[in-house]
């Protein structure tokens, strides 16, 4: 049972805090295993603290007790997570922190692997280690949302994005609508998602990059993932060309042979997904199919017809809305206030994000 909130000293909660701190920093690019963070602490000083590492392996604790270089004796482990009680493509945490002859684990709360879910403390325990949860629960709780979501359903944690006008507009062209502080920001999203979703349109009307363009977090970039039903998608295309140096999948239900080929000789993974009675693909299969190849968390960027489908269908799972301070009134745009609509109806919560965004604004729905 894990000990009450007022039982841990304000010297455990501080270890906790760095532990969160650390694994808050590692959130979203350790692949499909949770970002962990590792404090190590004896006779009161810290003497060693990892967090997982970039694509899920090394674990924090391994990380950690590696960098204790055998002083982890009678030491007390403060962990982010339920240490890891299975054996997966690395042996158990639980195996490494018995080695190093522990003397107290603190973790925040259980893992919600079925795989070691309350695990950890039966077996620690067996080998004479002191073993407590609960600490800082409610702080780590949120820190993995995304990751007991995925664990649970089975999907892809998606977040959407759409940039536009003031007025509720975008442009027809690929023409910037907010300023270049609103797309540093969506930067830093594709930076944190393994995967970036769109539609053939998009790419045909607008040619994007869907990279992330931020100084030395170009490795970042996420897979890029579209769905074309026909195989329209332009064969110049920047996506198209570029698909050696980017991963690339795309879902569609043609049988072109020879658009086919040619994709195929460029590197993009094809996914051929049946139609459904109406004639549409299946969007809860598409995002089934993208949490079975490891992508865990998404982002959408797409036109006006499949964000309201995916609105409709309730398969995001948090939204940002970036605004611009300027009306469009150019004859070459989109009306997008269907979007905010469907906002407001699907999530009950939003925020408004303080940002220096300069003039532009950011709504954050969930």
């Amino acid at each position: 049972m894990s000990l009450k909130k007022n039982n841990f000293s304000s010297f455990d909660k501080k270890n906790m805090k760095f532990a969160i701190n650390l694994a808050k920093n590692q959130n979203g690019l350790t692949g499909t295993n949770p970002s962990v963070g590792c404090v190590i602490v004896k006779n009161k000083k810290i003497i060693s603290y990892g967090v997982t590492n970039l694509n899920g392996r090394p674990h924090a604790e391994t990380i950690a007790l590696n960098k204790c270089q055998k002083n982890s004796s009678n030491s007390s482990i403060y962990v982010t997570l339920e240490p890891c009680s299975h054996h997966g493509k690395t042996p158990p945490c639980t195996n490494a922190i018995i080695q190093s002859k522990a003397k107290k684990v603190y973790y925040s709360i259980e893992d919600s692997d079925l795989r070691s879910f309350n695990n950890s403390k039966k077996i620690l325990k067996s080998k004479k280690i002191s073993a407590e949860s609960g600490l800082l629960k409610s702080e780590t709780k949120k820190l993995y949302k995304n990751y007991d979501y995925v664990r649970k359903n089975k999907m892809p944690y998606v977040i959407g994005k759409l940039a536009c006008s003031s007025n509720f507009y975008i442009l027809k062209s690929n023409e910037p609508i907010t300023n270049d502080h609103s797309r540093k920001v969506s930067h830093l999203l594709r930076y944190y998602n393994q995967g970036i979703l769109t539609s053939y349109k998009t790419i045909n009307s607008d040619n994007p990059k869907l990279n992330c363009r931020i100084n030395g977090l170009e490795k970042f970039s996420p897979t890029r993932l579209i769905i074309d039903k026909d195989l329209k998608i332009k064969m110049n295309s920047f996506i198209v060309n570029s698909s050696i140096k980017y991963n690339t999948m795309i879902f569609h239900s043609s049988s072109n042979k020879k658009k086919m080929i040619y994709l195929k000789n460029k590197k993009i993974k094809l996914i051929k997904v049946d139609l459904n009675k109406y004639g549409n693909m299946d969007l809860k299969y598409i995002f089934k199919k993208i949490y079975e190849s490891g992508i865990h968390n998404i982002l959408v960027e797409c036109g006006i017809k499949l964000t309201n489908k995916i609105l409709k269908e309730k398969l995001f799972n948090e939204f940002y809305l970036f605004k611009s301070n300027n009306n469009i009134i150019k004859k070459s745009r989109l009306n997008v206030k269907s979007i905010n609509k469907n906002l407001k109806i699907t999530f009950k919560n939003k925020d408004k994000i303080n940002t220096y965004l300069d003039k532009d604004s950011l709504m954050h729905y969930y």
